[in-house]
C-alpha cells in the first residue's frame, strides 16, 4: 500500500490550447478510497490514466509513496486497473483471466493458483473458476476484472467507471460489495465515476472536477453541507440542490412572492463586483412547508408530484407577480423547477399551491460574480 500525490500535474493534448487536466494537486492517503467524480469531458478518467502511465505528464509531477513515477513505464508503477469494459480473454477460464498477469510475470504455477483461490473466495467467485466468460453474468465479469487487479497485490486500485455496463440493481449491489471489498483489502483505491450517488456513498473522500480543475475535495459529508461553489452545490446531491440568483436589499432577498433573510456573515462578504446580488441555495429536504404568509414563506405553484413510497418530492416554479424576480436554476441541467421534498401521507395536486419556508441554518449563499461560497457550513441531520 501506498500515499498517491498529484503534484502540479497537468496533460494538454497536441492541438488544444486548454489543459484536459490543469495544475492538479491531491494527495491520497495510504489506504484511502477516494472517488474523482464530475460531468463527461472534466478530466477524471485523464487523471486517472495520467496516474497509471496511460497519459503522458505535460507539466508537475506523480508521486506514489516516495517514489516519483512520472516517467516511469506503466508495468513498472506496481498499479492495477479496472477499467468500464472488463476486457477479458473470452478463450481462457476465470481462473487463467485472474492468473494471467501473474503468469506474464512468471510467478510460479503453485502461487498463481494460490492468489487465485484466495481472491475468488473474497470476491464469490470459487464455483465459477472453471467457466469463460460467456457464460457469466455481467456482474460476475466484473468482479472477475476486479479479482484479476487483486491479484497482482499492487499498490494502488484504479478503478474507471466500472459499473457503467451494468443494470441499475446490480449496479447497486456491485458498488457495495467494491466499497466492502475496498474496506476489507485497505488498498488505497482511486476510483473514477460521473455518478455523484456512487461518490457519495462509496468514497472517504470526493474530489470534484470540472474542466480540467479540482473544485473541491473532502468526505461526502463535507460536499452536502458545505459545496465550495455553486458547481458542486448543483452537482452533488439528488435532487440536485434548488439555485437562483436575487438581488439583496438591507439583508433580505426577495424571491418570487417572498421575502428571505439572509444569513450575515454571507452579507457581509458581499463584494462591490456582486453587485449587490447573491446566489441563495436550498436543497429540497431544507424547506417546511408553513401556513401562507408566514414571514420568510416562499409560495411554489406544484406542477408535479414525485411519490416514491418513503418521500415525495414536488416540482413547481415560485409564484411571483413579477417573473424576473422568481428566477430558479440548476447548475448541473439549467431547468427552472424548484423541488421540495414533502410528507408522502399528505402530497398537494397538481396545480396547487404550498408555502415553504427555508429552514434556519440550511441556506447555502454564493458570490455571484465568482461562484464561491460565503455562508458558513450547514447544520444539517439528512443522512446520506
Amino acid at each position: 500500500m501506498a500515499t498517491v500525490t498529484f503534484d502540479k500535474a497537468s496533460r494538454i493534448y497536441p492541438g488544444t490550447e486548454r489543459p484536459a487536466v490543469d495544475q492538479l494537486e491531491l494527495d491520497i492517503a495510504d489506504g484511502e478510497f477516494l472517488v474523482l467524480v464530475g460531468p463527461s469531458g472534466c478530466g477524471k478518467s485523464t487523471s486517472l490514466r495520467m496516474l497509471a502511465g496511460l497519459e503522458d505528464i505535460d507539466a508537475g509531477s506523480i508521486w506514489v509513496g516516495d517514489r516519483d513515477v512520472t516517467h516511469v513505464q506503466p508495468k513498472d508503477r506496481d498499479i492495477a486497473m479496472v477499467f468500464q469494459s472488463y476486457a477479458l480473454y473470452p478463450h481462457m477460464t476465470v481462473a487463467d483471466n485472474m492468473g494471467f498477469a501473474l503468469k506474464i510475470a512468471k510467478v510460479d504455477k503453485a502461487e498463481i493458483r494460490e492468489r487465485v483461490e484466495a481472491a475468488a473466495k473474497v470476491l464469490d467467485l470459487t464455483e465459477y473458476l472453471d467457466r469463460k466468460p460467456k457464460a457469466l453474468s455481467g456482474g460476475q465479469r466484473q468482479r472477475v476484472a476486479m479479482g484479476r487487479a487483486i491479484v497482482r497485490q499492487p499498490q494502488v486500485f484504479l478503478m474507471d467507471e466500472p459499473l457503467s455496463n451494468l443494470d441499475a440493481k446490480l449496479r447497486v449491489q456491485t458498488r457495495t460489495q467494491i466499497a466492502a471489498l475496498q474496506r476489507r483489502l485497505g488498498t488505497t483505491t482511486v476510483y473514477v465515476t460521473h455518478d455523484q450517488v456512487e461518490a457519495l456513498t462509496m468514497g472517504d473522500r470526493i474530489a470534484v472536477m470540472k474542466d480540467g480543475k479540482l473544485q473541491q475535495v473532502g468526505t461526502p459529508r463535507d460536499m452536502y453541507d458545505a459545496p465550495a461553489n455553486v458547481f458542486v452545490a448543483g452537482f452533488i446531491g439528488s435532487p440536485a440542490m434548488n439555485l437562483g440568483t436575487y438581488t439583496v436589499n438591507n439583508g433580505v432577498a426577495q424571491v418570487g412572492n417572498g421575502q428571505v433573510a439572509l444569513a450575515r456573515d454571507a452579507v457581509a462578504a458581499l463584494k462591490a463586483e456582486d453587485k449587490n446580488q447573491v446566489v441563495l441555495g436550498f436543497r429540497p429536504e431544507s424547506l417546511d412547508r408553513v401556513a401562507p404568509n408566514t414571514e420568510g414563506a416562499v409560495p411554489i405553484n406544484v406542477d408535479v408530484v414525485e411519490e416514491l413510497g418513503s418521500d415525495a418530492y414536488v416540482y413547481g416554479t415560485v409564484a411571483a407577480e413579477n417573473p424576473g424576480a422568481a428566477a430558479m436554476h440548476f447548475e448541473a441541467g439549467g431547468s427552472s423547477e424548484v423541488i421540495v421534498r414533502i410528507d408522502p401521507r399528505d402530497v398537494p395536486k397538481k396545480g396547487d399551491s404550498v408555502w415553504v419556508k427555508i429552514r434556519e441554518g440550511e441556506q447555502h449563499i454564493f458570490s455571484s460574480a465568482t461562484g464561491d461560497r460565503l455562508s458558513k457550513a450547514v447544520q444539517s441531520s439528512v443522512s446520506l
